[in-house]
């Protein structure tokens, strides 16, 4: 887990390990990568932690869930951001709810 608050490894039940690092996005990710022996890795996060891993290109595949209410305030997610449809593949579905799904996958 990326965090400015290092603290020790935390194994849980069931074979879950956490490990929490301070350290860049690129960095984050190659460790993530060892640790993951070759399988999938995925970044969770809000959306500071997104936008530094899309700015360092560091993404192949977003899921962004967009829902319908009216915050005002916060961190926007795509502010610096453009030209990522040069990039990536991007697709959307509304639902009913009116929650829209908006996948990105690197073309």
């Amino acid at each position: 887990m990326l965090t400015r608050h290092p603290r020790p490894t935390l194994e849980m039940a069931g074979g879950n390990t956490f490990h929490f690092i301070d350290a860049s996005p690129a960095e984050a990710l190659a460790q993530a990568r060892e640790a993951a022996g070759g399988l999938d890795v995925r970044i969770g996060g809000g959306p500071s932690t997104v936008r530094q891993f899309l700015a360092a290109d560091l993404v192949d595949h977003l899921h962004v869930v967009v829902v319908p209410i009216i915050l005002g305030r916060g961190v926007r997610l795509w502010d610096g951001l453009e030209n990522l449809e040069s990039r990536f593949t991007v697709e959307s579905v509304t639902a009913p709810s009116g929650v829209t799904h908006v996948t990105f996958i690197r073309r």
